[in-house]
């Protein structure tokens, strides 16, 4: 195996680290010590398919429900983007789940000690063969994402510091061998450390997990990947120049 190759992650309903209910048709894959919060959990989840209020994320798919006085779970609907969304905007194909492994490899970056949400399930609904609609569970964060901070905050010293805090997790996870795929200032969460910030990394969708530190070409692309995420939200550069990007990837890839 080249040092780079990567890593498959373990199939979810043969993990210990989560167990399979199955509700109907459905199947809610939850760890083993938050299975007998199953039938509360699946009832939040359908007083939301009751509503047709938006949810959070670019893609409104994200909703926080709190589960009894000591669980709050984040549970995001797998949602199509780019121009596919406009014909098939949550039906997916494939007898491998992407939520399933989604999970699978939340799981094993947690393991590794890498700054993302903390994996708490999946739910698969078949809807034939072959065909399903997901979604992922999270415990909920506190706080914002990275774009909606940089539009909130205008303190200088606390902007650079967040900052510095997510160029800090983006190089933890590249040391710690996963490849988001996909970075963005929207799949960047700030949050509060004690007195201070820390940064999350959300939706782990397309990202693929190495054994070891990702070589420079996949470090770049992730980074080349989230400087294009910024210039397009901000192409007038007014909320994040070229000082500020800099300080969030280092040097310019």
């Amino acid at each position: 195996m080249w040092p780079w190759a990567e890593v498959k992650p373990p199939h979810s309903s043969a993990s210990p680290d989560f167990v399979p209910i199955r509700a109907g048709r459905r199947i809610l894959y939850l760890r083993p010590d938050l299975a007998p919060e199953a039938p509360l959990i699946l009832a939040r989840i359908d007083e939301l398919g009751r509503t047709s209020r938006a949810g959070a994320g670019i893609r409104q798919s994200g909703f926080a429900l709190a589960i009894g006085d000591r669980l709050n779970v984040f549970f995001r609907r797998s949602r199509r983007g780019g121009l596919m969304r406009l014909i098939n905007r949550d039906i997916y194909f494939g007898r491998q789940t992407r939520p399933r492994r989604e999970l699978a490899i939340a799981a094993e970056a947690t393991r590794r000690g890498l700054p993302v949400a903390e994996p708490l399930g999946a739910l698969i609904e078949p809807l034939a063969p072959g065909v399903y609609r997901g979604a992922m569970l999270t415990r909920t964060l506190n706080g914002m994402t990275l774009w909606e901070f940089i539009r909130t905050d205008d303190d200088p010293i606390v902007r650079a510091h967040v900052f510095e805090q997510a160029r800090h997790a983006i190089e933890r996870i590249h040391q710690g061998g996963l490849c988001h795929a996909d970075l963005n200032l929207h799949n960047l969460f700030v949050t509060r450390a004690g007195e201070s910030f820390t940064v999350v990394i959300l939706d782990l969708d397309k990202a693929r997990l190495y054994p070891g530190t990702l070589p420079p070409h996949l470090r770049q692309r992730n980074l080349r990947r989230l400087a294009r995420s910024a210039r397009k939200l901000d192409p007038a550069r007014r909320l994040l120049d070229d000082a500020a990007l800099n300080l969030l990837i280092g040097a310019r890839p």
